[in-house]
């Protein structure tokens, strides 16, 4: 409820009104065809490098990974030892859970959805994804859905730390041009959902969360 109350703050304090909102990313955007960079205006493709004090706290841990590494194989031991003892009910969940993560691997790739988008550059998504980081170089978008459509929100520029508090909209869609949609209608606990724009065409977030309260927006709009 924290979390949710949180985002609810950042959302009256931007004027949005949303019904769900969630921090999430895409992946890395393919190279486009130089004829349709150079429409676009040649526009940025990556995010922002990562600010100096970043690095610097980066390179200062540096020296804890192996124990950061020794450490989650330790983890890694006591689960799996705690497996073995388990009860053959909870063994049983276990091998479901392994079972649907396979047949979601292979939905997603049957469906294409390991791409960040449908590949289209011409189509509604690929124009929008031209345009992602010329809204906001930062990585990540808070995504707020309701009855005025997608709002996008981030820091301008990309920040190490505050992302919140320097949340601005970035960029809005409206319902008539596109829609929030869980591309497995709920099968999965999944953190993938699409942003599918009235031409069909789509472009692929990730969610912070599993099954996130954007998901389960998706799934009381479906028709």
């Amino acid at each position: 409820m924290a979390r949710r109350s949180k985002q609810g703050g950042i959302a009256e304090r931007l004027d949005i009104h949303s019904e769900a909102g969630e921090w999430c990313w895409i992946g890395k955007i393919p190279q486009p065809p130089a004829d349709v960079l150079r429409a676009a205006g040649d526009p940025p493709i990556r995010p922002a490098r990562r600010p100096p004090l970043a690095l610097i706290a980066t390179v200062l841990g540096a020296p804890f990974l192996p124990l950061l590494l020794l450490l989650s194989l330790l983890a890694r031991g006591q689960e799996a030892s705690e497996r073995a003892l388990d009860s053959k009910e909870e063994k049983a969940r276990h091998r479901a859970k392994k079972e649907d993560e396979k047949r979601m691997e292979a939905a997603v790739e049957e469906r294409g959805l390991d791409n960040v988008f449908d590949g289209d550059w011409n189509g509604g998504a690929g124009q929008f994804l031209l345009r992602w980081y010329t809204h906001s170089t930062h990585h990540e978008r808070l995504l707020f859905a309701g009855p005025d459509g997608i709002v996008f929100a981030a820091p301008p520029k990309r920040v190490s730390s505050g992302r919140d508090r320097h949340a601005r909209v970035v960029a809005r869609l409206s319902p008539d041009e596109a829609t929030l949609e869980d591309p497995f209608s709920g099968e999965f606990e999944t953190r993938i959902l699409l942003v599918r724009f009235r031409d069909g065409s789509w472009l692929r977030v990730d969610t912070e969360q599993s099954r996130s309260e954007l998901h389960m927006y998706a799934l009381r709009q479906a028709p």
